[in-house]
């Protein structure tokens, strides 16, 4: 619904705020569905919004998003952005040709859990870095919040790994730091969690909490 051959869906290109200024790209679809999600209605129903874009045209899009803010960093939000392995790779390839210095790749770590060549090929190039957000701290946690089974729990960390295995750029976030959908224990569990994969990722943990969109409110 989301993928034809190197085309995504997108619902829009524009400049925001965060990490001092940024070129965003909102993608379409997503393979979780977390209760304190902010995405729009797309994510839920990606076959019946949003635009297909070829990597070029996207990255045209956020070129001219970041120019007019003024800034030189660009990024891929909202749903799932890793979904559509040849569109990413295909952008970051432009991206990584381009003026910009430095490219943000949110992700629910899914697909690279379960494709370590995918995270392979992100590894190679030298201006992503890719932010990975957590949704829970332990597999009842996991299925209750976001609709996947509980053994889904792992997939993530599974991403985490091999994010570290091939050097790349990234971080670790997480709803963790509010505490309507998070108890002190499974906070603690999924610290622990991170311990046993390398101590330095608690070191530099993004602790998220909800925002009051209308589709979170939902």
């Amino acid at each position: 619904m989301v993928c034809e051959e190197n085309k995504r869906k997108y619902t829009s290109f524009y400049a925001t705020g965060v990490y001092g200024g940024i070129g965003t790209g909102y993608t379409c679809g997503c393979c979780l569905r977390c209760v304190f999600c902010w995405v729009d209605w797309s994510r839920d129903y990606p076959e019946k919004l949003g635009d297909f874009y070829s990597p070029k045209e996207a990255f045209e899009r956020l070129s001219k998003a970041a120019e007019n803010y003024g800034t030189r960093k660009l990024r891929i939000s909202g749903a799932e952005p890793t979904l559509g392995k040849k569109h990413l790779l295909q952008l970051l390839e432009l991206v990584e040709e381009s003026k910009f210095d430095l490219f943000i790749l949110e992700t629910n770590g899914v697909p690279f859990g379960v494709d370590r060549e995918y995270v392979k090929e992100v590894s190679k190039f030298e201006k992503p870095h890719v932010r990975v957000s957590l949704k829970a701290g332990t597999p009842e946690a996991f299925s209750r919040k976001t609709g996947a089974k509980p053994e889904a729990f792992e997939i993530p960390f599974k991403a985490i790994q091999n994010l570290l295995d091939y050097g790349a750029s990234f971080h670790v976030a997480g709803m963790m730091d509010d505490p309507r959908v998070v108890e002190p224990e499974e906070r603690n569990e999924l610290a622990r969690r991170l311990m046993e994969i390398n101590p330095k990722l608690l070191d530099s943990f993004e602790g998220e909490v909800i925002d009051p969109y209308k589709t979170t409110l939902r």
